[in-house]
């Protein structure tokens, strides 16, 4: 039996829920935010916003609102403001706004009756709990689209134009609307869409480097000391950027990748592990991709995956590569095709996205090519070129 062996220090820390303390290179975004709900704690009730923020998926839309939500509140709290902030997923609630504000109430009132209401009753019963304990609510609609999609324009407008009812009071209820492309407001009335969009918060994919510094914040509460050497960590951060910089990808493939090691007893996470990790969340590479490769293309692949399974890399050097091609073209007895031609098999290779190759200054000798297989296995890849070439 294998000993009781794991990389991780607290998987949680790599939890789609988790919040870190610091949002790296979402510091401008937190204080824009940050500005736009200043009123809150400088002079609360007099008046309300309606902030939207915009992003594809892994860019940090929710944990920016959340984090936020944690900052605000402990804020308004310190100053004996009577702050709450509420994050609901609209896809969760099916798109219903009756949904949505019965959870909202049952937060505020757990006995309150859950049925016998309709919606408008139920957001009229919101107002009137937050009038009553003289509270102020910041409700976030994650992933809005749904609540769009499902209930058109009515349910927004209804949450932007209930104040109106309470002119005279205090205005309590703000909203921020987390969507990933500002277009699904297009099916709004002109004027909630025209609310909706004074105040937006765009967010951009995170590149390369920037995903080495988010996952470099989670590491040392994730895993134990030296269990992910920067080659995995570079390759986990490489994969996620050619997934548009999506970080939650970048976490969730880091995550998986700790579970193989954990799996194979290893004591830390290697580049195959990340592989394999990745082929786990995408399909493996397609069969019929690598047959219909010439056969030189094959020897040159079945080359690159050797080497990487041999060496436990991350990256090879273009003339690393070369020369395991030529390893190869001996062992199958075949004359080995020259520089400029492999350098056209690897172009080849990285528009199939098999691989990926990128120049790369190296000291003392210019510029190379490296090149990288950041989602397959290199075990997997080379058994299943060797099959081929065997058959």
């Amino acid at each position: 039996m294998r000993s009781c062996v794991s990389v991780f220090k607290d998987e949680s820390k790599l939890d789609i829920n988790y919040v870190p303390p610091r949002l790296p290179y979402r510091e401008q975004q937190l204080n824009l935010l940050n500005q736009f709900f200043r009123f809150v704690l400088e002079a609360p009730g007099r008046m309300t916003q309606r902030v939207l923020i915009a992003g594809k998926i892994g860019t940090g839309k929710t944990v920016l609102t959340q984090h936020f939500g944690q900052t605000i509140t402990r804020e308004t709290q310190n100053r004996g403001i009577n702050l709450h902030y509420v994050h609901v997923n609209c896809r969760e609630c099916k798109g219903s706004l009756f949904t949505i504000l019965q959870r909202i109430v049952m937060k505020f009132s757990p006995n309150f009756p859950r049925r016998g209401y309709s919606a408008y009753e139920l957001l009229q019963a919101v107002m009137q709990i937050l009038n009553e304990q003289k509270a102020y609510l910041i409700l976030t609609l994650d992933e809005l689209e749904a609540l769009i999609h499902n209930e058109g324009s009515d349910a927004l407008y209804n949450l932007t134009r209930i104040q109106e009812d309470y002119m005279l009071a205090a205005q309590r209820l703000s909203l921020i609307g987390v969507v990933r492309e500002t277009a699904s407001l297009e099916r709004l009335d002109a004027s909630t869409r025209s609310t909706m969009q004074r105040n937006i918060i765009q967010l951009e994919g995170y590149s390369q480097p920037q995903l080495c510094g988010i996952l470099n914040e989670r590491i040392p509460y994730a895993f134990y000391e030296n269990s992910v050497p920067e080659q995995a960590l570079n390759l986990i951060a490489e994969s996620a950027a050619l997934e548009g910089g999506d970080a939650r990808y970048a976490i969730e493939l880091l995550w998986r990748a700790g579970k193989y090691a954990d799996a194979e007893g290893a004591r830390e996470v290697s580049p195959e592990h990340v592989r394999k990790a990745s082929a786990s969340v995408y399909p493996s590479l397609s069969k019929d991709t690598v047959l219909s490769l010439s056969l030189h293309e094959k020897l040159f692949l079945l080359a690159i995956a050797r080497r990487f399974r041999l060496s436990g890399a991350a990256y090879l050097s273009m003339g690393e590569a070369e020369n395991a091609y030529a390893i190869a073209c001996e062992e199958y007895s075949q004359e080995g095709r020259g520089h400029t031609q492999l350098w056209k098999y690897v172009r080849q290779l990285a528009a199939l996205g098999i691989i990926k190759a990128e120049s790369s200054s190296v000291e003392h000798r210019g510029k190379t090519t490296l090149i990288s297989l950041p989602r397959v296995p290199a075990l997997e890849l080379e058994q299943e070129i060797s099959k081929m070439l065997r058959a």
